[in-house]
């Protein structure tokens, strides 16, 4: 079952749902939350390989890789980040979250956003109970146009979602789970 506005209030005001910042009345709509673009991208470099082996980037445990293909910038909240025409980058979520372990959240984008071409995320848009950290946004730029993105602007929603009972193992419990605790950084 899909948390409104009422439930969504409730869970954050008994700690069920912890988002700092705290979003405002404001940002907590019908059945989402307003969602805030943060300060650091992954720019992804031009590189002279033709290609980005996924087996051994899947391996790599030390994110080696990650210099090679791309590299982490931070923009502060007066300036502009330009996503050009068929590129992706990443970005990162002013706010951080933590779940508990009955509860699914879903990252949407904002359609107003959308029909301009700005896509948010390309396949992880669920958001696992048990999460903690700031949500990674994956940006593809689908106009002809350059689109620019401004920290602390909205970017998208998120939604939340009842489960019929706890998992045994949540997302921060789990040994494999490539981004526990992720905050405030973009580690692909």
């Amino acid at each position: 079952m899909k948390l409104y506005d009422k439930d969504i209030k409730k869970w954050i005001k008994d700690g069920k749902i912890l988002i700092k910042p705290k979003p405002k009345n404001n940002n907590i709509k019908e059945v989402s939350i307003d969602i805030h673009l943060g300060n650091k991208f992954r720019i992804f470099n031009k590189n002279n390989n033709g290609y980005i082996d996924l087996k051994k980037y899947e391996m790599n445990k030390n994110n080696k890789i990650n210099k090679i293909i791309s590299k982490e910038i931070n923009i502060s909240n007066n300036k502009k980040f330009y996503l050009y025409p068929k590129e992706m980058a990443l970005g990162i979520t002013k706010e951080y979250v933590n779940l508990p372990n009955n509860l699914i959240g879903t990252l949407y984008g904002r359609s107003s956003l959308a029909r301009i071409g700005l896509m948010i995320h390309i396949t992880a848009n669920r958001i696992d109970p048990g999460w903690c950290g700031n949500i990674v946004l994956e940006f593809y730029n689908f106009n002809k146009l350059p689109l620019i993105l401004y920290p602390g602007m909205i970017i998208g929603a998120l939604c939340f979602e009842t489960l019929s009972g706890y998992v045994k193992k949540s997302y921060n419990t789990r040994k494999n789970s490539k981004y526990k605790n992720q905050k405030n950084t973009l580690n692909n």
